[in-house]
């Protein structure tokens, strides 16, 4: 089994790496780019033998905990089968 976990800026924190980004973008002619917001990207591989409902909890909690800083970041988990 394996998950993928979305970790993004909440949309009330600046994110100044996303407007560099868009920055840049618009000056390589890409004009119709308003806005970019910047996240983090996890593969995580989850043992065979392990429930999907043990394997959501887990990553909810390695998400919240380790993976993201609730205080500025959102994240959303998803196991692909």
């Amino acid at each position: 089994m394996k998950a993928r976990v979305y970790v993004t800026i909440k949309p009330s924190v600046l994110d100044p790496q996303g407007q560099t980004i868009c920055s840049a973008l618009n000056g390589l002619g890409h004009k119709e780019i308003v806005s970019v917001r910047q996240g983090k990207y996890f593969e995580i591989a989850i043992a065979d033998d392990a429930s999907r409902e043990s394997a959501v909890k887990d990553l909810e909690e390695i998400a919240r905990d380790v993976l993201s800083n609730p205080v500025i970041e959102d994240y959303r988990v998803e196991i692909v089968d």
